[in-house]
């Protein structure tokens, strides 16, 4: 449709007031858009003050139950099938252990991510030659109680000694 390649082009001159602009694509996929790691070039990030913040505002009324458990149907899934247990209770109900669930992002991945069903294919995830960005998140299947624990790259450009290791992390999550 030559028509309408055209009037985008006159839209364009009429902003810019006869100038020319120059346009960028953009990109939709995770950090596309600015603000978010997808490279390996950073260090782990821990969520901990903000769930603490969640949870405090949480106790003191300020949030409800269904502002704070509203995990996704398919992250409750998720957990319920592949989280591994904390051993830590749920913030919230306090009766259900809560369960980490990890989403790894990067390149030749789904758009969606993929969610790590094994150590084995996180130590994959290690070893890759493309760099990955892994998520970590809480999740409480019991009253649906949802909160990012950590991001911290893997793969390519991610030297053996930065990273923590499956029980290393897991100390630190129990400490």
């Amino acid at each position: 449709m030559p028509g309408v390649g055209c009037r985008k082009i006159i839209k364009i001159r009429a902003l810019s007031h006869g100038r020319r602009v120059t346009l960028r694509r953009v990109s939709f996929r995770p950090g596309g858009l600015g603000g978010v790691q997808t490279s390996p070039t950073g260090g782990q990030v821990e969520y901990r003050l903000a769930r603490n913040s969640v949870v405090s505002e949480y106790r003191k009324g300020r949030l409800s139950k269904l502002d704070v458990c509203d995990a996704h149907p398919e992250l409750l899934r998720a957990a319920g099938h592949l989280g591994l247990p904390t051993g830590a209770p749920c913030p919230i109900c306090e009766e259900s252990e809560l369960v980490d669930v990890t989403f790894v992002f990067g390149s030749r991945l789904p758009s969606g991510g993929r969610c790590v069903t094994s150590h084995a294919e996180l130590t994959r995830y290690w070893r890759r030659k493309d760099p990955v960005v892994c998520y970590v998140i809480e999740v409480c299947n019991a009253c649906r109680w949802n909160h990012l624990v950590r991001m911290y790259p893997a793969g390519a450009g991610v030297e053996a000694v930065a990273r923590p290791s499956l029980g290393a992390r897991a100390a630190a999550r129990r400490g």
